[in-house]
């Protein structure tokens, strides 16, 4: 076995005993991974900041009848870009995360699924019902479910901390859940977060398309829809199953071996990587929208005020002598 397939395992005697893992990464797979890595971070911390600005400052410019999970979800790439991305990042040039920031990111990065798979589904199911973000009662119960999305996210991220399941995981690069005891509680855990934090939100996704695609629904017209900023939900929800399909695989994996062993370490660093694409997806997504394009560059064109010049000679009026 060479150097560039050992795992090196550092036992650290913490407050909570985590177990950390540094793979020896070949040089050039290192490097390419932090470039790739150091640029996801770049590009949704930027563009979803330039996101928030928009969706904030040109309301009254940009039509946007669902502002609400809009504003979750961006909330939510945003969240992934700031902390769980730059963190993996930092983690690949270190060689891990150390506790407690270790239980953070797990606990993170759980919500931010969620939340993210949880506002699809409130915004599919409002274009369906064609329920605007109002102080409606319906609304009420929407805005419900979606902070639903973001509490069940950080519930099932708690539970593993709790247990200290925790510690890092070079091929994620960064902290994971790892089974080393019990199969029974490793299936009960993934077969109750999956079912809660991924399966009704799909299920509710799909069932808001199919209804859509009979003609059922009470939402806008198609032409009300063309200039609202929902018109891009088709390829939110495309490019959220195209990322988080390799994540979904790898625990699907995890839940199939009676041993406990987890997927190969090319598809937990794949997911990663994809999963980690779709908050810089979804602001690109935004920018197809021609109204999005132009409220955002009406904010960055905006003209500057004339500064005070010297007075000029407009007119000329005649005085009676």
């Amino acid at each position: 076995m060479t150097n560039l397939d050992m795992l090196n395992l550092t036992m650290s005697n913490g407050l909570n005993g985590t177990v950390t893992a540094e793979r020896w990464w070949p040089e050039a797979e290192k490097w390419l991974l932090v470039a790739l890595l150091g640029l996801e971070a770049t590009v949704g911390v930027t563009a979803n900041s330039l996101v928030l600005l928009v969706k904030v400052m040109s309301r009254g410019r940009l039509c946007c009848r669902y502002w609400l999970p809009f504003l979750s979800l961006t909330l939510s790439d945003f969240g992934c870009s700031a902390l769980i991305i730059s963190g993996s990042f930092l983690a690949m040039l270190t060689g891990g995360q150390r506790s407690p920031w270790c239980e953070v990111v797990s606990l993170l990065k759980f919500a931010f699924i969620s939340s993210s798979i949880g506002s699809i589904a409130i915004l599919c199911l409002q274009q369906l019902i064609g329920v605007a973000s109002t102080g409606s009662p319906v609304f009420l119960v929407l805005a419900t479910g979606c902070l639903a999305s973001w509490l069940s996210g950080v519930v099932f991220g708690i539970v593993p901390v709790v247990y200290a399941w925790i510690r890092y995981d070079p091929a994620e690069m960064l902290c994971a859940v790892f089974w080393e005891n019990s199969y029974s509680d490793m299936s009960l855990y993934i077969l109750c977060a999956f079912s809660i934090c991924v399966f009704l939100p799909f299920l509710l996704i799909t069932s808001c398309c199919l209804f859509r695609a009979s003609g059922c629904g009470c939402g806008p017209t198609s032409r009300e829809e063309e200039a609202d900023l929902s018109a891009v939900t088709p390829l939110l929800v495309a490019s959220y199953i195209l990322c988080y399909t390799p994540f979904v695989v790898s625990e699907l994996i995890l839940l199939g071996r009676m041993d406990l062993s987890p997927a190969p370490d090319w598809l937990r660093t794949l997911s990663s990587v994809m999963s980690y694409l779709d908050c810089s997806l979804n602001p690109l997504i935004y920018c197809s929208h021609e109204d999005f394009r132009q409220a955002g560059l009406a904010l960055l064109w905006t003209r500057r005020k004339l500064l005070p010049s010297d007075p000029v000679l407009t007119a000329i009026t005649p005085l009676d002598m």
